[in-house]
C-alpha cells in the first residue's frame, strides 16, 4: 500500500487574521439579495440578448438579477393596497 500524503487543510490561513475576522462581520451585516425571494424564474434568450443584458447590467453597476428584478417590479407592480 502506498503511504498517504500529509493532511492538507481546507483553506489557507490569512496573513492578517484580524482583518479576516473583521471582514467576516461586515459580510454578515449585509442582507443577501436573494434571501427574500422564494421562486426562480428561468427564461430562454438568445446568446446575443444575454450579452446585451449582461453589458447593460455591468454599465449600470448592477447584477443582472437585480436589474431584472427592478424591471419586473416596474412592469408588474403589486395590486393597489398591497405592499411590495
Amino acid at each position: 500500500m502506498s503511504e498517504r500524503s500529509p493532511k492538507r487543510s481546507f483553506a489557507v490561513r490569512p496573513a492578517d487574521p484580524e482583518s479576516w475576522i473583521k471582514a467576516s462581520d461586515r459580510q454578515m451585516q449585509r442582507v443577501q439579495p436573494g434571501e427574500e425571494f422564494s421562486a426562480r424564474l428561468t427564461i430562454d434568450v438568445s446568446a446575443d440578448m444575454r450579452g446585451r443584458i449582461k453589458i447593460a447590467a455591468f454599465q449600470r453597476g448592477q447584477t443582472v438579477a437585480d436589474m431584472l428584478r427592478a424591471l419586473f417590479e416596474r412592469e408588474f407592480p403589486p395590486p393597489s393596497g398591497e405592499g411590495s
